[in-house]
């Protein structure tokens, strides 16, 4: 079997735990990525225990700030011989309290950061390793839920509301799916995003107040069908719901918004530590 190496964000619980496991069931070697070092060692334990054979490996970071995102890169390439693949999963939903506005360490809107500029600045910085292990994929768990992005308030300073925030940065994220698969084609390396199931049964769901729908075992078929499936080896620059190739929302794929957006991220990411004034209301 092709033993690949795959990074997943965001495995402490729900549908990054899930894929982990799954992967670890096939024989691939899991790199786990959480925020919290016991929840990470809990979960690198659950995977051991569940399939002894498994080759499992942590890293340690919170994407809610861009320097450990850059040092999160910094260690798997000097931990790593190859990367397969990179399945961005961790997740900032809606917010138990979604009327209350989230800042990260660098003062950005924080489901803006987490859900899309640490995804964009993690497979920018990993786009080496990624590039000399291919053929490779970076899967991008995004989400039915989008909302068209105001330019004229990205971080949404009027009407806030955690969920809008999420929809946003939802489609802020399969936007730059698109543009990094045009930028990376010849490479080797695909990119592809996907809204993995509706409602699973997770603590971001259940903490906005939702019923879910349909069990975390929903979301992992689909995203790791993208990960591994030999069918879908040339297949980038898409948006699945669940197995189906689909259409995102319409601003996806205007250019001109698309623009905007790559142009303003890679200022976020690449400019000052301090943008912004961090603020607690």
């Amino acid at each position: 079997m092709n033993r690949r190496t795959v990074l997943i964000t965001g495995t402490t619980q729900g549908l990054g735990r899930g894929i982990a496991l799954d992967l670890a069931s096939r024989g691939h070697t899991v790199l786990l990525h959480g925020r919290d070092s016991t929840r990470l060692a809990a979960v690198a334990d659950a995977v051991r225990t569940a399939h002894p054979d498994a080759t499992v490996r942590t890293y340690r970071a919170d994407l809610a700030d861009l320097t450990q995102v850059r040092e999160l890169a910094d260690r798997v390439r000097a931990g790593e011989t190859r990367l397969d693949a990179l399945v961005h999963n961790a997740v900032a939903g809606g917010g138990a309290d979604p009327l209350r506005r989230e800042w990260s360490a660098q003062g950005y809107e924080l489901r803006f950061a987490v859900n899309h500029l640490a995804p964009y600045a993690l497979t920018r910085a990993l786009l080496p390793l990624l590039t000399v292990s291919a053929p490779a994929r970076v899967v991008n768990i995004a989400s039915l839920g989008q909302e068209r992005i105001d330019f004229d308030d990205v971080m949404l300073d009027e009407g806030y509301e955690g969920l809008r925030a999420y929809c946003r940065s939802k489609l802020a994220m399969i936007m730059a799916t698109f543009e990094l698969a045009t930028e990376l084609k010849g490479t080797g390396v695909t990119v592809n995003a996907l809204h993995p199931a509706h409602l699973m049964d997770t603590a971001g769901v259940r903490a906005y107040g939702l019923m879910p729908l349909t069990g975390v075992e929903e979301g992992v078929r689909p995203t790791v069908r993208l990960v591994l499936d030999p069918e879908l080896a040339d297949t980038t620059g898409r948006y699945f719901d669940r197995f189906t190739d689909a259409r995102a929302h319409e601003q996806a794929y205007d250019p001109e918004a698309r623009e905007r957006l790559m142009t303003l991220t890679r200022a976020l990411v690449d400019g000052p530590s301090a943008s912004r004034p961090v603020r607690d209301s």
